[in-house]
């Protein structure tokens, strides 16, 4: 058995990858995309066609629903070859805007269903900032999943449990990345692995506060760096994982083993933890490394989302 074989008996595993011509080799159940991922597909030419039909069947219309539009083909195409869901993000420069993320979330929405596509086959992707959180809480009220973003923190995951989320995606590598830089030449690698990377910790705690207290949010580790932090967390609600990694996991028959488990969560010692708006916003500002990493990430987002819309422009 590969580890990926191991893998998929403890935890959904799912694609982290605009490139839809890699879902059939690894068979995951799910799929998640962002703008980066969209657009580095674009830009190949296996993927051009969808760009150029999609801004052609669409000219003249405002340039962030042709956008919108864009991201729906590829999750549509995402769709017909896994059986679960597909994960499609707003725009991160909504990211603290919550009436406008609702009315984007809903606008993909409404699209995907003039495909054909069941509502349960979509989560909408926002970033995890507060705002972000309460336009989750009203989508999911409407009935529409989601699956919070950029989420480095504890008081991140705290307040999208309590917001009723349907997902979250705690962005491992990008945790363990911020630590190693802090640390310089105080780094040690081999300390730091597997169930003692920073990420993987991260996540653990997430995890554990989760199915203690018996919140429904499913826990999805994200942005992994190597293979030994996805083998740490054997037994997540779900790990979303780059074709490469997923290419290394099924290349290996080294042994994997359930490393969290929801029996021995509920087991533990953990005191209950509530955040409101102001608390929110003070725990996120304590802790450097979320505070640094969500600004960056919404920017980095950002800047991709442009690109694309230059592209698109292009055509």
């Amino acid at each position: 058995m590969t580890q990926l074989d191991a893998l998929k008996q403890f935890t959904t595993v799912v694609a982290d990858t605009g490139d839809f011509n890699q879902l059939a080799r690894f068979k995951p159940q799910d799929a998640t995309t962002n703008p980066s991922l969209i657009l580095k597909a674009v830009q190949q030419a296996d993927y051009a066609p969808l760009l150029q039909g999609t801004v052609a069947q669409f000219r003249g219309r405002a340039l962030d629903e042709t956008m919108d539009r864009l991201l729906v083909r590829f999750g549509c195409e995402i769709l017909a070859l896994i059986p679960g869901r597909v994960s499609t993000e707003v725009d991160a420069r909504l990211s603290f805007d919550t009436a406008a993320t609702v009315a984007r979330g809903e606008r993909l929405i409404t699209l995907y269903q003039a495909e054909g596509i069941s509502t349960d086959r979509v989560l909408i992707k926002v970033a995890a900032t507060w705002e972000g959180i309460e336009a989750a809480r009203l989508l999911e009220q409407r009935g529409i999943r989601t699956n919070l973003t950029l989420l480095f923190s504890f008081c991140q995951a705290v307040a999208c449990g309590q917001a009723k989320v349907r997902l979250i995606s705690p962005f491992v590598g990008r945790i363990y990345d911020w630590h190693k830089k802090s640390a310089g030449n105080g780094w040690n690698e081999a300390e730091r692995a597997g169930a003692n990377d920073p990420g993987v910790q991260s996540v653990r705690e997430i995890y554990n506060h989760y199915k203690h207290f018996g919140m429904a949010t499913e826990v999805m580790g994200a942005s992994f760096r190597n293979t030994g932090q996805i083998v740490a967390l054997a037994g997540c609600d779900l790990l979303t994982i780059s074709p490469e990694l997923l290419a290394q996991l099924a290349a290996s028959d080294a042994p994997l083993v359930r490393a969290l488990d929801a029996a021995q969560a509920r087991s533990l010692d953990l005191p209950a933890v509530q955040f409101d708006e102001a608390s929110f916003r003070y725990a996120l500002n304590q802790d450097a490394m979320a505070t640094e990493k969500l600004a960056e990430g919404i920017r980095a987002f950002a800047v991709d989302a442009v690109k694309l819309e230059q592209l698109m422009q292009a055509v």
